[in-house]
C-alpha cells in the first residue's frame, strides 16, 4: 500500500496542470449537467489504452468509473470502427460520430528506461473536433488502477465541472456471523470495490463492537468507536503509518466521533445518567469542553465546513429531530420540522446541504435540506437506511441499506435521487465513511 501512496503523490504536478491541457482555442461543447433529474448520460468511447499488459485493464476501470456515476453512457467496444488510436494523432471523428459518439478518450502506456509507467491520455469532442484534455501521468507498475482512478475524475471535472471523486477510499464496519453473535470490523476499499482490506486494530481481545469509523477531512485518518461490556472508547488510527491512539474511555455510551475541519478537534456524544451530550475534544491536550447541557439525548454531531457551526440530532421535542447550535455550544435552534423522525445529519463538504435520514410510515429514506432547514428533498426510501456519508465532491452520498431479510448493504444515491445503485461489496456492511482524495 505504501508504494501505492508514494505514485500518488508524484502525478500531483501533472494533475495540476489537467485543466489547461487544452489547446489554445478548444472549446468544450459538451456539457454534463449534474442538476439535472432527467438526464440521459453521455455516451462516450473508451477504447482500450495501447500497451501491454496494463492498457485494457487500465480503460476498464476508467469505463466502470464513469457508468457507475450515472452521468455516462460507455459505448460498446464491439461498435468501434476505429481500434488502433494514437494520442498524438487526430481521430477519425467521423468514424465516432457514426456510433454517436460525443466524447472520445484514447490513451496509451509506455515504460520508462527506469521501469516506471507513463500512462499518456486525450480527451476529445467529437463533433467539435477539439482536444479538451491532454496529459502524462507517471507511476510505477503497480499504481495503474490510482492511475485509471484520476484519469476518471480528469474526464468527470472536465465534462461536468465538478470535481471527481473515484480516486477515494471507503471505510466502513463489515459485519458477519449470526445475528445473535455478530461479529464487526472495520474494513477499507477503494470506491470501486477493489483492495478491500481489515484494518488492523490494537485490541488485544474479541469482546467487543467497533461503529462509526469516521475520515479526517484532510488526511488519512479515521476515528472510530469501540463498545465492550465495561464501557466504550473513541480511538484515532492513522491508516498511512497504522499508528493508533485512545482518545477517550467512557463507562457508558460514546457515539459517532468527527473530525473538525482543520483537523484540530473530534466532536463527539457521550452517555451519562440517562442522557446523553455532545463533547468536543482538542487532539492535542485531549481536553474536553460539553456543547450540551438538558435531559434530551443529543447525538450525532456534524461540523459546517467553515467549523463555525454543528448539526446534531436532539429528542428534546419529543422525538428525534435536527438542530444547529454554534460550535461554542450557543445558538441551538431546530432546523427539521415535516413528519417523521430525522436522524443521521452531516454536513455537505461545500455547506451547501445537510443529509439526514429521515422514518416515516415504516420506511426510512436518505435526503437533503438547507441549513436553515428549507427544501427539504428524500432521495431514496427503502425498508431501512441509516449513515449517509458525502462524496468529496459533495454529488453523492453512500448509505447504509438493509433489505427485509436483515442484512446491511452500501448503496449509493446521487443528490438528483435519479441514479441509485448498489455500492460494488458483495457482504454485509454498515457505517460507510468516505474518504478525501487521495491526489
Amino acid at each position: 500500500m505504501r508504494l501505492i501512496w508514494n505514485v500518488r503523490f508524484a502525478v500531483v504536478a501533472a494533475l495540476a496542470l489537467l485543466l489547461g491541457a487544452a489547446p489554445r482555442g478548444a472549446r468544450a461543447d459538451i456539457v454534463v449537467d449534474v442538476n439535472q433529474a432527467a438526464v440521459a448520460p453521455l455516451p462516450i468511447a473508451i477504447p482500450n489504452f495501447g500497451g501491454a499488459p496494463v492498457g485494457s485493464e487500465i480503460s476498464q476501470v476508467i469505463t466502470a468509473d464513469l457508468d457507475r456515476s450515472g452521468l455516462f453512457r460507455p459505448l460498446d467496444q464491439g461498435t468501434f470502427r476505429q481500434t488502433q488510436l494514437d494520442p498524438g494523432a487526430t481521430p477519425a471523428f467521423d468514424q465516432w460520430k457514426a456510433i454517436s459518439a460525443q466524447a472520445l478518450l484514447v490513451g496509451q502506456v509506455s515504460s520508462s528506461a527506469d521501469g516506471r509507467v507513463n500512462v499518456d491520455f486525450r480527451l476529445w469532442d467529437v463533433y467539435a473536433g477539439d482536444q479538451l484534455v491532454g496529459v502524462r501521468l507517471t507511476g510505477t507498475p503497480d499504481s495503474w488502477r490510482t492511475i485509471a482512478h484520476q484519469i476518471a475524475d480528469a474526464v468527470y471535472e472536465k465534462l461536468t465541472g465538478q470535481k471527481g471523486y473515484f480516486d477515494t477510499r471507503v471505510v466502513f464496519v463489515s459485519e458477519s456471523g449470526p445475528k445473535t453473535k455478530r461479529v464487526t470490523r472495520l474494513e477499507v476499499m477503494d470506491q470501486d470495490g477493489a483492495n478491500p482490506s481489515y484494518l488492523p486494530l490494537g485490541l488485544r481481545d474479541g469482546t467487543y463492537m467497533v461503529f462509526s469509523p469516521r475520515f479526517s477531512i484532510k488526511r488519512q485518518e479515521i476515528t472510530y468507536m469501540i463498545l465492550r461490556p465495561t464501557g466504550s472508547s473513541i480511538y484515532l488510527k492513522n491508516l498511512d503509518t497504522g499508528r493508533e491512539e485512545v482518545l477517550g474511555r467512557f463507562p457508558g455510551m460514546s457515539m459517532a466521533p468527527r473530525f473538525s475541519p482543520d483537523d484540530s478537534k473530534v466532536v463527539f456524544s457521550a452517555e451519562k445518567g440517562g442522557t446523553s451530550d455532545i463533547y468536543v475534544m482538542d487532539l492535542t491536550s485531549h481536553s474536553t469542553r460539553r456543547l450540551t447541557s438538558d435531559l434530551a439525548i443529543d447525538t450525532s454531531p456534524s461540523f459546517s465546513p467553515d467549523g463555525q457551526r454543528i448539526a446534531y440530532n436532539s429528542d428534546r421535542a419529543g422525538s428525534p429531530q435536527i438542530y444547529v447550535m454554534n460550535s461554542d455550544g450557543s445558538g441551538p435552534h431546530r432546523i427539521s420540522f415535516g413528519s417523521g423522525r430525522y436522524t443521521a445529519p452531516v454536513w455537505s463538504p461545500d455547506g451547501a446541504l445537510i443529509a439526514f435520514v429521515k422514518q416515516q410510515g415504516g420506511e426510512f429514506s436518505v435526503g437533503v435540506m438547507n441549513p436553515d432547514g428549507s427544501g427539504e428533498r428524500l432521495l431514496a426510501t427503502s425498508y431501512f437506511a441509516d449513515g449517509p456519508t458525502w462524496a468529496p465532491n459533495g454529488r453523492v452520498i453512500m448509505f447504509e441499506r438493509k433489505g427485509a431479510d436483515g442484512a446491511s448493504r452500501l448503496w449509493m444515491v446521487d443528490l438528483t435521487g435519479r441514479i441509485q445503485k448498489a455500492a460494488p461489496y458483495p457482504a454485509s456492511a454498515s457505517d460507510p465513511a468516505w474518504s478525501p482524495l487521495l491526489h
